[in-house]
């Protein structure tokens, strides 16, 4: 007759299943996440051409937030015509067009995985990730004996990593 498994055979086995299942869902993250380190520079993108109909008599500022662009300046004034970099604004139509760097489309996608907000179905994507993350966190500490040598050590090493963090977040 076998023995009362304990907490700790259970918590391998669910560890090891949705480790093989998140593999591929980390995967894509850690891919998607190092492409938005980049954010902030043209690597990977190529400039579109983008025409819009935005509203009829508004400020640079007002436009700006329109069109998603920051710190958006009207370089020069002709008639009803605005300019700023990279595009041009009829004020009495309201007709945009500009030329724009942008990410293809496919990576476009993948940036939103580290952006969905609660009105996004990726929503629920990310709420799994992040507590099938938090599980990983504490049945890492159960595939150790208690009071081992490699448990203890494991558990400064934590430590570590929790300090590490919190003090380049608050240094940058």
């Amino acid at each position: 007759m076998k023995g009362k498994k304990s907490m700790n055979f259970y918590m391998r086995i669910v560890h090891r299943y949705l480790g093989f299942f998140l593999a591929g869902i980390m995967a894509v993250y850690a891919f998607s996440g190092i492409i938005l380190i980049f954010r902030e520079t043209n690597f990977l993108k190529s400039e579109q051409t983008i025409e819009k109909k935005v509203g009829t008599a508004m400020s640079s500022e007002q436009l700006g937030r329109a069109l998603h662009l920051k710190n958006l300046r009207i370089s020069k004034v002709e008639g009803d015509m605005q300019y700023f970099d990279h595009g041009t604004y009829n004020s009495a139509t309201g007709d945009v067009k500009y030329t724009a760097k942008e990410l293809p489309a496919v990576l476009r996608k993948l940036n939103q995985l580290h952006k969905a907000s609660t009105n996004q179905p990726l929503f629920w994507l990310n709420i799994f990730f992040g507590v099938s993350l938090f599980f990983f966190v504490v049945s890492s500490f159960f595939m150790f004996k208690p009071k081992t040598k490699t448990l203890k050590e494991g558990v400064y090493v934590s430590i570590v990593g929790v300090v590490l963090t919190v003090l380049l977040v608050f240094m940058s």
